[in-house]
């Protein structure tokens, strides 16, 4: 039977952007016949041992206390579990020298879902039938932005400026100041800091002009924290995380070693929290109470932020020097190869400049020589025009080992060489 989809039905039931990669890569697996992949597409974490110790103990905490009935056997707040609002509270009122109170946050099942609440709570057509838009100031972003809006029209994302170090094959993405715009037709601004799938972190001084535009137009600003600071603290860079005004600081534990459990949180204003959590009691209830009750424990104690910065970040950290290192050892020097600058996340961005194939193309290539990447391409939701750039990039992830990391990169070198090298015997 085929159902009669709607609108909404037909949108939400595609498969979108990395989504639709991650399919062909299953399948891919399924069907080697013995060839062994080095995948590097993974954006699922490693298992690192101490950080699963931690959430082990932190259950069995949870297990032995007369809390546990209470946790898993009753429906909550749709706000969240209080001690985990509670915990979040205390600790970056600490950290960040700021002035919170539990109706600055909301707990949600994993941050994906914030941006498909304020997408459609902020973005889309108002009542009297103007188009508020959903806005990315700086392309590429992350994948899932382009499967969160309703209206798919309403997203919009701007081409960045680009700065290159030729000597050095370094790259970095900036946003475009010149021709980011905000007005009456914007409905909210997302991006993510660190960002995925580049590692770009942009500058407090970006980050506060980007707010400063928005709260111009009292339109609120969500800023993806997934791999920042202090939890999962996946930032390679120097970076303070802001709060305040129009802006809502985005959190997720998944990269914390909990993405199991779906646990996302929203700090911001009371005005601004309190419409996404309408949404979220309409949408699921509420979030997983298993999963906010060692989230409580680990955040209390202190372990959690220790482990981000002693445990997490080291790990993905030397995974991307040892890329960094033997990609340049392996690719040749007179190609047009840029890596983009590591500033955080887990992975690495390749830009290959005139490239002669698609990025589907390479991705396609070089599952012959047994390796998986992204394709750059489908890290560019809302960019409307045209950009040769989008179909010149790679995502590569940092979840392999390091062998493999060097194997990988060895046999990427070879396959690009060859790839340019056979366009110019062709010219």
């Amino acid at each position: 039977m085929e159902p009669a989809l709607t609108q909404f039905g037909t949108q939400m039931s595609r498969l979108s952007g990395v989504r639709a990669i991650m399919k062909d890569i299953i399948e891919t697996l399924r069907a080697g016949g013995g060839q062994q992949f080095i995948n590097l597409s993974a954006g699922n974490p490693v298992i690192l041992p101490p950080v699963e110790h931690l959430w082990r103990e932190c259950t069995e905490d949870l297990l032995a206390s007369p809390e546990y009935g209470e946790v898993v056997c009753r429906y909550g707040s749709s706000q969240g579990y209080q001690p985990l609002i509670d915990a979040v509270v205390d600790d970056f009122n600490q950290r960040y020298d700021l002035n919170l109170s539990d109706r600055n946050i909301l707990i949600t099942p994993g941050s994906q879902s914030i941006y498909f609440y304020a997408a459609n709570a902020f973005g889309g057509y108002t009542q009297d039938g103007q188009l508020k838009e959903v806005v990315l100031p700086l392309s590429p972003e992350y994948t899932g932005y382009g499967g969160v809006c309703l209206t798919p029209e309403a997203l919009k994302a701007y081409k960045p400026t680009l700065d290159i170090d030729e000597g050095n094959h370094r790259f970095k993405y900036r946003p475009d100041f010149s021709q980011l715009k905000i007005s009456e037709d914007t409905g909210c601004l997302i991006f993510s800091r660190p960002c995925n799938p580049t590692g770009n972190v942009l500058t407090n001084e970006e980050t506060s002009k980007i707010q400063a535009l928005a709260t111009e137009y009292n339109v609120p600003l969500l800023i993806d924290s997934a791999y920042g600071p202090p939890f999962p603290a996946l930032n390679f860079t120097e970076m303070t995380p802001q709060f305040g005004g129009n802006l809502i600081h985005c959190m997720s534990l998944s990269k914390a070693g909990l993405p199991g459990e779906r646990i996302g949180v929203a700090i911001g204003e009371e005005k601004l929290i309190s419409v996404l959590e309408a949404f979220q009691t309409n949408l699921c209830i509420h979030s997983s109470r298993y999963g906010q009750a060692i989230a409580a424990r680990a955040i209390r104690s202190g372990q959690l932020a220790q482990f981000a910065e002693t445990v997490i970040r080291p790990h993905y950290q030397d995974k991307f020097a040892q890329l960094e290192s033997s990609l340049t050892a392996a690719m040749p020097d007179n190609l047009p190869w840029f890596l983009h600058k590591g500033e955080g996340a887990i992975f690495a961005w390749l830009w290959l400049r005139d490239l002669p194939i698609t990025d589907w193309e390479l991705y396609q290539t070089l599952k012959k020589v047994g390796v998986i990447v992204v394709p750059g391409s489908t890290f560019f939701p809302g960019l409307k025009e045209d950009w040769a750039h989008k179909h010149q990039c790679i995502r590569i992830s940092l979840t392999a080992t390091g062998e493999e990391i060097a194997t990988a990169m060895q046999r990427l070198a070879q396959v690009v060489e060859q790839v340019y090298l056979q366009t110019a015997i062709a010219h």
